[in-house]
């Protein structure tokens, strides 16, 4: 027998020494994998900012705002007509702290006035929408909690229903479990538990959830040992973080923090005593008592949990009756859990891999906030839809896909990125990875290659557009056709782009040299090898969306190369700064030189091929843009400015079928519409230094009066407009025209 003890001992001790180290090396390390959680801008509000009224409510709704006309609460807002009142939840911002307030203002015609802000603030800032996180493989999603911040009737509450002595006991509850084990044994069944707090974490951190007696011996012993090695304080503050608390798809919900988040889109701190109840209630079976598909189930576990609270003296009875008639207040569909914009995260990841480890954006609880605009992502996602179905059933072409990517015009800074028709598919991102030909958005590259050379083209010069036979190496021949199949003889620069003319393009291009072009598109931030082919000068060059908006943002940007970037700033778990993205740019072309190839691109807009935008905007918005059709019509392309954005449109199909569609009827109309839905100011580039307008009859290339017919003002650069004066008037505007040729 006393061998017999001492092989139980011994083996029991190795048992108890083995729980104990695995216990310790858990709960002392890192417990938890925190995934990285990634922000939209947060929306600035103050007087004069340009804002859509349904495109602020329907932020205020993704965020998880209740509309509510007491305020009594964060999160809530009221609306009547154009008036808007908000009492803003606060955020820690990387800069410092934005607290909670109440704010007032109203919007008409899309610019906000009469801001007042309970701190007296010119600017307010409200939350940025979690857009989405970075998980690792446990597919967990938490957010953690001192114990010092979590309100005091949580933990009161948690304790009545779950663990009435978990002041006292030393991990275990003797007289529970045997309770539990009489009652069990009487029913013939599980009836009744007696798992303490310090058991449940234990189950939950460390063993599965089979319900054997070797498994409840473990736990026991685990639980009197972590109770031994630990404070009731931090073991306490570790369950309320891990303890399951609902399920959103693949991804599990643990701790009070999220799931607070998950069913009330609020904070822990901010709620009331219904929804503290219910995520107490929900402790018991979160499955069971989902109150979002058992929400009966969950409003009678939730009223018992209130009763318990009024007897223990928690609360009132005047308390509990008023919590109970309050609805289960949760949120129609989960607020921060799950990956809302797959394509536009694609993107982030993409440019985080160049600094972090996987590992790191997985497990270390980091705060990424990007440049997303949710309005203008919103608006992308809807119209591409939308116009798609039409498109579909008036062409009879099923299958269409599209792309949007749209940048602020200056700053190169990615305010939204559409990677097909169904913006919730986390497949293929054509936004990124489909490179497509690009048809005529390559000639603004040839014009500004030529525009360049300012000794020798101006935007009158004339250009042949006629006929061209080229050959080639392996024996054919090479000819181009405009895409109406007519010549136009001689004509302008400005108008061979505005009508983006083939014939005179290729012209242009041959006497410039395609290695010239080629360095132009290298210029304008076109990284890809590109085979230096007359057929270069039409498009025969493929990129994706992306890549089209980096090369137009130089454009947008007045000749400044501006990266195209999609994250402002990266910060650790407690705020500290990791990474700043921050503004550059570098000079590529003269200002005067871009500031020539806006005014044809604007131009292309008021006469040309992208003059049917003004079918769906208003005629005093000044817009700049390049439509683009790929041969057989199988791609549309549109790549537009406003003073606000740049947005670059591609449809297509991915068998590289046709269309039917060129890029004035496909690409133009999605980016007409998805800019009409939102606030605008019109492209008015400024005009440099060195930069004239002069009144032009293009027939002759001479300079002359505004009232003569048929004469058009163009930018020249100064010195190189025409010098030559042409008179088509008598008297004093003969004199003039002689006292001008003087001059010049």
């Amino acid at each position: 027998m006393l061998k017999l003890f001492a092989v139980f001992f011994l083996v029991g001790s190795g048992w108890v020494i083995y729980l104990d180290a695995t216990l310790r090396d858990r709960f002392e390390g890192n417990k938890w994998q925190i995934p990285a959680k990634v922000y939209a801008r947060p929306l600035e509000i103050y007087s004069g900012v340009a804002l859509n009224a349904e495109l602020l409510e329907w932020e205020l709704q993704q965020l998880g705002y209740r509309e509510s006309s007491g305020l009594n609460k964060p999160g809530s807002y009221f609306r009547q007509g154009r008036m808007f009142r908000l009492y803003t939840r606060g955020f820690a911002f990387p800069d410092g702290q934005e607290h909670a307030q109440k704010a007032s203002f109203e919007i008409t015609r899309d610019v906000l006035s009469n801001l007042q802000a309970g701190t007296g603030d010119d600017l307010i800032r409200l939350e940025p929408l979690q857009i989405g996180g970075i998980y690792p493989n446990q597919q967990e999603e938490r957010i953690l909690l001192q114990l010092d911040a979590v309100p005091d009737v949580v933990i009161k509450t948690l304790l009545a229903v779950e663990d009435k002595k978990f002041w006292s006991h030393h991990g275990i509850a003797p007289t529970a479990i045997l309770r539990a084990l009489w009652v069990n044994t009487q029913s013939g069944r599980v009836v009744q538990g007696a798992s303490t707090l310090t058991q449940q974490l234990v189950k939950n951190f460390f063993l599965s959830h089979e319900r054997t007696l070797t498994r409840k011996a473990t736990e026991a012993a685990m639980a009197v040992l972590l109770d031994f090695h630990y404070s009731k304080e931090e073991i306490l503050e570790a369950y309320l973080n891990e303890i399951y608390l609902g399920q959103s798809g693949n991804r599990a919900i643990h701790g009070f923090g999220s799931a607070s988040q998950f069913y009330f889109a609020q904070s822990l701190e901010y709620l009331e005593l219904h929804q503290i109840s219910l995520l107490v209630a929900l402790v018991k079976g979160p499955s069971y008592y989902n109150p979002r598909k058992h929400p009966e189930r969950a409003l009678a576990r939730r009223n018992l949990v209130l009763d318990i609270m009024m007897r223990e003296q928690i609360i009132s009875a005047a308390q509990a009756d008023a919590a109970k008639a309050k609805p289960l207040g949760v949120t129609s569909k989960p607020v921060y859990t799950e990956n809302r914009y797959p394509a536009f995260l694609d993107l982030v990841k993409r440019q985080l891999q160049k600094e972090y480890q996987q590992e790191d954006l997985e497990s270390e609880g980091l705060k990424i906030f990007t440049t997303m605009n949710p309005q203008v992502q919103h608006q992308s996602e809807t119209r591409l839809a939308s116009v798609l179905n039409q498109l579909e059933k008036q062409k009879h072409n099923k299958s269409l896909e599209g792309a949007v990517v749209i940048t602020g015009a200056e700053s190169g800074e990615l305010i939204a990125l559409v990677g097909g028709r169904d913006a919730r598919f986390a497949g293929f991102n054509r936004a990124i990875d489909a490179k497509r030909p690009i048809g005529s958005l390559a000639k603004p590259a040839v014009y500004l290659a030529a525009l360049e050379r300012s000794d020798q083209y101006t935007l009158s010069t004339l250009l042949e557009d006629k006929q061209i036979t080229v050959p080639l190496p392996n024996g054919n021949v090479w000819e181009p056709k405009n895409y109406d199949g007519q010549e136009h003889g001689i004509v302008p620069l400005h108008m061979a782009m505005a009508h983006s003319l083939n014939l005179s393009t290729v012209h242009l291009g041959m006497s410039l040299g395609v290695n010239n072009v080629v360095e132009t598109f290298a210029k304008l931030g076109v990284k890809e090898e590109i085979d230096p082919f007359y057929s270069l000068f039409l498009g025969a060059l493929s990129l994706s969306p992306y890549q089209v908006a980096t090369m137009y943002q130089t454009i947008s940007a007045s000749g400044f190369n501006v990266p195209v970037r999609a994250i402002r700033e990266v910060v650790d778990a407690d705020g500290g700064p990791l990474s700043r993205y921050e503004y550059e740019l570098q000079a590529q072309f003269k200002p005067q030189t871009v500031y020539l190839l806006h005014r044809m691109m604007q131009e292309v807009m008021q006469e040309g091929t992208g003059r049917s935008a003004y079918q769906r905007l208003s005629p005093k918005l000044n817009l700049a843009g390049k439509t683009g059709t790929t041969n057989d019509s199988r791609d549309s392309w549109f790549a537009g400015m406003t003073g606000d954005y740049l947005g670059v449109v591609w449809v297509g199909r991915d068998d590289n079928q046709r269309t039917a569609l060129t890029g004035a009827t496909g690409a133009l109309r999605i980016w007409s519409e998805i800019m009409r839905g939102m606030p605008q100011r019109s492209f008015n580039p400024v005009l440099p230094e060195g930069v004239d307008h002069y009144w032009i009859m293009e027939e002759s290339e001479k300079v002359t009066d505004s009232g003569c017919e048929g004469a058009r003002e163009l930018p020249f650069i100064v010195g190189t407009q025409p010098v030559e004066y042409q008179n088509c008037q008598s008297g004093f505007g003969q004199i003039k025209g002689w006292i001008k040729n003087l001059f010049d």
